[in-house]
């Protein structure tokens, strides 16, 4: 058990390592390890999917057990379903991200971004809890070290700690362990919750769970964790956290989102480092991109007729645009089965809505449909594929109007109108024959500086012609924005599979004729909006990757610090039951600003 501990502090910590020497921690540097295998006693397992492929257990399929009498029996339930939990997920390897902003005290708009660090990769949620990169080796987590304290040490961030976060103690959740002590209930979002707090018993290790819990008042599954780990280790640190879950499949409440934060500003403190990072889990059901049924499901419709010409044969250009559609095709698909694109839903349509805008008012006709989809990922990146527009989640989240939208469209769409087209290689199926972890070095979409120069002239031209052409002031801010904090913001504004909107100092390169006819950014003037935080567009369910537009009311923006362009904040999910309709407060727009 003490070696099982020890290597829970390697994992979940902040390690200490020496700038002039990285000697190894104490502690066993693996990035994962065994589970008990001897749960305890008291917690009975849940029943195990079938397959990997089948849908969860429903916990109203088990035997139905009498409610819970006292708070002491709502505890041993709450146990019961992590364990069940933890059973479900043992077939599940979701994909999890991290994205860290280091901060310093600004006097005008407070705590803000210096210097930024990005984790990605795949979680093996067996026995043992893996994590595998899909970031390559000189951008991977090994090298994203944090400036140090003293001219001695360093901080290095362990991606593996921030994916631990999901449980409050994977091996030794139980009574043995803990005291737990009945608070309150509160409401979360439309779920009523009975509240916990959480304390480790005297003696039982290091890397114990301390903090609250909310446990749901149906079926009695842990919804949200929000804490620490305590005692800290030497030469390590534990981060406070604050993990939500939601009932995305009958019966389970999956870990989706994790805010972490560290740092004190205030007058005296003693705080070495200071930080906000949010952490985004999804692709719980990827398994079923592949279907094993699938020849068992072909259904002949004798009423189909051929109604294609005559002729068979396809001219030179014709052969040329199939070949580029097989191309597309085939990009788009491996990037959904990898779970790098979300299907396709509502958010698509909105995104089809401006690109039809700028085809219809400039008189576009191509020969074949321009789609639209979203990259599950927090990086600011977009790219095209044939006749494909992809862009990232993060873009989506922090542009601030339709306009802003508009210009980033427009720019792939000009690509796609002056036939800078990428990817035929792509045509051939072999090229798609690779793990999803190496995606980042097999597919790849960047244009040459000649391409890029030539589409922005033509995104101009779009833009001029479109019902945008009044409305591009907030398009330059917004790259004004981007050139005012990229110096600091590398890691998101590092793309990974098509071109950056800045160059690798930060400066814009992407549309910057925008920048010149924009206002001054002025950060006091609180009507001016160049930029919305993270996370405040798109909401990704964690189980099947689809993605809809967060229905939110604006809210009033009293200073300066309210703005937080750019910035990690945390995350506060409404919470509802699987099935039960949500309580939405406010449409959503292409154009809302969610502050």
């Amino acid at each position: 058990m003490r070696a099982c501990r020890l290597m829970i502090t390697a994992c979940l910590a902040l390690g200490v390592v020496s700038a002039q020497e990285s000697k190894p921690s104490p502690a066993n540097p693996a990035e994962s390890w065994p589970a008990s295998s001897n749960p305890p006693a008291a917690v009975q397992k849940a029943p195990q999917p079938a397959s990997s492929t089948s849908a969860p257990v429903s916990a109203a399929s088990a035997p139905v057990a009498s409610a819970p009498a006292t708070m002491e029996q709502v505890v041993d339930r709450a146990i019961e379903r992590e364990r069940a939990l933890l059973d479900m997920l043992k077939t599940r390897t979701p994909l999890v991200e991290t994205y860290l902003q280091n901060l310093q005290l600004d006097p005008q708009t407070g705590p803000s971004p210096k210097q930024d660090h990005y984790f990605f990769g795949r979680m093996d949620l067996s026995e043992a809890i893996d994590r595998r990169d899909y970031l390559n080796k000189e951008g991977g987590f090994q090298k994203r070290l944090l400036g140090g304290f003293t001219n001695l040490f360093k901080f290095e961030y362990k991606p593996m700690g921030f994916s631990w976060m999901i449980f409050a103690d994977r091996d030794d959740f139980n009574r043995q362990t803990y005291e737990f002590h009945y608070v309150h209930r509160e409401f979360l979002g439309d779920v009523r919750c009975m509240v916990f707090d959480v304390t480790p018993k005297k003696g039982t290790g290091n890397g114990r769970f301390l903090g609250r819990m909310w446990v749901e008042d149906q079926d009695y599954n842990v919804v949200r964790l929000n804490g620490t780990y305590s005692p800290q280790p030497r030469n390590a640190y534990f981060f406070h956290m604050d993990s939500w879950r939601l009932n995305l499949v009958p019966g389970y409440w999956v870990p989706s989102y994790i805010y972490s934060e560290e740092g004190d500003f205030s007058l005296h403190s003693k705080d070495k480092m200071a930080f906000k990072a949010q952490t985004r889990i999804w692709g719980y059901d990827l398994q079923k991109g592949g279907k094993d049924t699938e020849l068992t499901q072909v259904l002949v419709d004798s009423t189909v007729k051929d109604e294609s010409p005559t002729s068979q044969d396809a001219s030179p250009l014709q052969a040329q645009r199939q070949w580029q559609q097989q191309a597309e095709d085939n990009v788009v698909e491996r990037l959904q089965n990898a779970g790098l694109i979300a299907p396709e839903g509502e958010v698509d349509k909105v995104l089809q809505t401006v690109v039809n805008n700028l085809q219809i008012t400039n008189n576009l006709d191509l020969p074949r449909p321009v789609r639209t989809r979203v990259m599950l990922t927090s990086p600011l990146e977009t790219f095209s594929v044939g006749n494909t527009i992809v862009v990232s989640r993060g873009l989506i989240d922090v542009l601030p109007d339709e306009a802003s939208l508009a210009m980033v469209l427009s720019h792939e769409l000009a690509h796609i109108v002056l036939g800078h087209n990428l990817g035929s290689k792509y045509a051939f199926n072999d090229r798609m024959l690779f793990n999803d972890e190496s995606t980042y070095q097999n597919l790849g979409f960047k244009h040459v500086p000649e391409e890029e120069e030539a589409a922005d002239k033509k995104a101009v031209d779009l833009l001029k012609n479109s019902p945008y052409s009044q409305k591009l002031d907030t398009a330059g801010l917004f790259l004004k924005q981007l050139a005012e904090r990229g110096p600091a913001l590398s890691a998101l504004l590092n793309t990974h599979l098509g071109n950056s909107l800045t160059d690798k100092r930060g400066g814009v390169e992407r549309m910057s004729i925008l920048m010149s006819s924009a206002p001054a950014l002025d950060p006091n003037k609180l009507d001016q909006i160049a930029a919305l935080p993270l996370g405040g567009r798109v909401k990704l369910n964690a189980w099947d990757d689809r993605v809809e537009l967060i229905k939110t009311p604006p809210v009033a923006i009293t200073s300066a610090r309210d703005k937080m362009p750019l910035e990690v904040t945390p995350f506060f999910p409404r919470l509802s039951r699987y099935g039960a309709v949500a309580n939405t407060q406010a449409p959503a727009t292409a154009a809302n600003t969610s502050q």
